[in-house]
C-alpha cells in the first residue's frame, strides 16, 4: 500500500471507516491500529484457506440458489467473482460449513502476501467481489479466495508470483478455468505456469553446466 488519501473534515467517514472495520471482523489490535497509533487503512481482506475453496462454492451455489439464480456447468461462483461474502455470509459459512478465514487490515506501507489457489476476496470503492487463483480483483477470486474493500481512496501495487511450494495449485487453477465458457473473463491462461516452469528449469540448468567444471572438484 504506497499511497492512502484521507479527506479533511469529515469525521462522519472515519466513523465510518471504523464501523466497516469493525463489522468486517478485524481484531482487537488492528483496530487499535486506526483509533490510538492514527495509522492510514487502505484496504478490508478477507482471505481463506486454499483448502476450503471447495466448501465456498459449495455455499455460494447454495446461496444462489436460495436466490433464484442458476448456476450455469460453464461458469463458477468464485471465478465468475459476482459475490461478495458480507458479514451475514460470513456468519452462515462459518456455521454451516466450518469454514473461517482471515480478516487483514491494510495500512499503508503495509504488505499482503496471498498464497497460491487461498480464495480472497475485493471490495473496491462500490465493487465487491469474490475470487481465486492470481492475486487481486475486486470480488471473491481464487488465487486462494480473496476479499477487499478500500477504505479510503488508496493505491496499491500488486505483482504476481510462483513460488515452488504452490505450483500444484498453479496447475489446478488452470485446470478449472479450461472448464469456463470461452467468453468468459478468466478462459484465458493467464498463469502460464508451465512457461514459468520451462524457463526456471532452463535457467537452473544452464547455471549448473556453466560451472560444471567448479562444482566437480573434490
Amino acid at each position: 500500500m504506497v499511497y492512502v488519501g484521507i479527506p479533511k473534515g469529515q469525521a462522519d467517514q472515519e466513523e465510518e471507516v471504523l464501523k466497516t472495520i469493525q463489522d468486517g471482523d478485524a481484531d482487537e489490535l488492528t483496530i487499535k491500529r486506526f483509533t490510538e497509533s492514527r495509522e492510514k487503512p487502505g484496504a478490508l481482506w478477507h482471505i481463506y484457506a486454499a483448502k476450503d475453496t471447495e466448501k465456498i462454492r459449495e455455499f455460494l451455489k447454495k446461496v444462489a440458489e436460495e436466490q433464484g439464480q442458476e448456476n450455469p456447468v460453464d461458469h463458477d461462483p468464485i471465478h465468475d467473482q459476482s459475490w461478495y461474502l458480507d458479514r451475514s455470509l460470513r456468519k452462515r459459512l462459518h456455521q454451516e460449513y466450518g469454514v473461517q478465514g482471515w480478516a487483514i487490515v491494510q495500512f499503508l506501507g503495509d504488505v499482503v502476501f496471498i498464497p497460491a489457489g487461498a480464495p480472497h476476496q475485493a471490495r473496491t470503492g462500490d465493487a465487491y467481489s469474490l475470487t481465486t487463483g492470481r492475486p487481486l480483483s475486486a470480488r471473491l477470486t481464487l488465487v486462494c479466495s480473496l476479499q477487499v474493500h478500500n477504505l479510503y481512496s488508496c493505491i496499491k501495487v500488486a505483482e504476481d508470483f510462483v513460488s515452488p511450494e504452490h505450483v500444484k495449485h498453479c496447475f489446478w487453477l488452470t485446470q478449472e478455468f479450461r472448464y469456463l465458457s470461452h467468453t468468459h473473463t478468466n478462459h484465458e491462461d493467464k498463469l502460464q505456469v508451465k512457461n514459468v516452469i520451462y524457463h526456471a528449469v532452463k535457467d537452473a540448468v544452464g547455471i549448473l553446466r556453466a560451472n560444471e567444471s567448479s562444482l566437480s572438484r573434490p
